[in-house]
């Protein structure tokens, strides 16, 4: 075999004994949970805002970012529902480049993945404490979703995994929303048949132990655009496109039929200044269809301290994204009260 074994990594359980949630902490992320919950099930209006960084690749800069993220949420309460997106793995389309700090706790540094699932579990916890805002990650290993199991209030499904048999049956045994992006090719049948598998109950292997799951009636789609076969970037936010996914949902029979607009990736062209304008045209189409003040749920935004992304090494930039260019402070927190002020 070309598979060269460098480490045996510790059980889930070791990592959290060896870093444990505070007791204060779990008991605030029930709340969360509860909180965020309601919103999916039709029993809150508040409208969900996951919202960060394309990558955590810096716990000071991200910690700092959340905090900024929690004093606002304290102005928007009455209508905001936000979840900070801490995302520690990164998808590659070719395998190249920065795969995340669970990867590289330092991005400047070789792989070390022992020493990224603890930096990884720390981190979470640490933007916890400091904003009081559990947070969402992409699950793109789904075995190591058990490593953050106690900490994340939501998860996504990235477009390159949502056909993965394994993503769908460990998304059927988690107990918070989780969100399916539709595919990069925007066949978005691809992504109701992963969210009616995740709905289902199932029997199947999963770290060594075959599991039993009873199906997560919370798992919803993540609208994120397309990009078709010459290339070129196809959004798929406008209210032709929401009215048609909410169609098919009612054909399934869906638990829950609800939408996320991921403001970024295709659906801005990745021209990260455009996310603020495409927000406010999803508020005025949830104002004017009662459909879609129903079933769109909320939006995915990255977010940063600097607007922009920049290199690894060199002349580094604090609180500037190294993969994805994201949304700079200043324009965020206006974008944010701007949509708090419209819905």
């Amino acid at each position: 075999m070309a598979l060269k074994f460098i480490h045996l990594l510790p059980s889930p359980e070791e990592i959290m004994t060896e870093i444990p949630m505070p007791t204060y902490l779990i008991k605030l992320k029930k709340e969360r949970d509860e909180e965020i919950r309601k919103v999916f099930l039709g029993k809150s209006k508040k409208f969900l805002l996951i919202i960060g960084p394309c990558s955590a690749d810096d716990e000071d800069a991200v910690c700092d970012y959340v905090e900024r993220l929690a004093k606002v949420q304290e102005k928007v309460k009455d209508t905001i529902l936000i979840i900070p997106r801490v995302y520690t793995n990164k998808p590659r389309t070719t395998g190249e480049g920065y795969k995340g700090m669970v990867h590289q706790p330092h991005p400047d540094q070789a792989a070390n993945m022992l020493e990224g699932i603890h930096a990884i579990r720390r981190m979470h916890i640490n933007a916890f404490k400091s904003s009081g805002l559990s947070s969402a990650d992409e699950m793109l290993y789904p075995e190591n979703y058990s490593y953050l199991d106690d900490v994340l209030s939501y998860v996504a499904i990235g477009a390159r995994s949502v056909e993965n048999q394994q993503h769908r049956l460990t998304v059927s045994g988690l107990e918070i929303p989780a969100g399916m992006k539709n595919c990069t090719s925007g066949d978005i049948s691809i992504m109701l048949n992963s969210i009616k598998a995740a709905q289902l109950q199932h029997t199947f292997i999963y770290r060594g132990w075959e599991v039993e799951t009873s199906g997560n009636p919370l798992t919803h789609a993540i609208m994120r655009g397309a990009v078709n076969k010459y290339g070129q970037n196809i959004p798929n936010y406008h209210y032709e496109d929401l009215i048609a996914l909410i169609e098919e949902y009612e054909k399934r029979k869906l638990s829950n039929p609800s939408i996320i607009i991921d403001t970024n990736h295709a659906n801005s062209m990745k021209r990260f200044a455009e996310q603020p304008r495409i927000a406010m045209e999803i508020v005025r189409n949830r104002k004017y269809s009662s459909i879609l003040k129903e079933k769109v749920k909320g939006l995915m935004i990255e977010s940063y301290l600097e607007e922009g992304n920049q290199s690894i090494g060199g002349n580094h930039i604090y609180g500037k994204s190294i993969t994805d260019p994201c949304l700079g402070w200043k324009d965020t927190e206006k974008m944010i009260y701007h949509i708090a002020e419209r819905l």
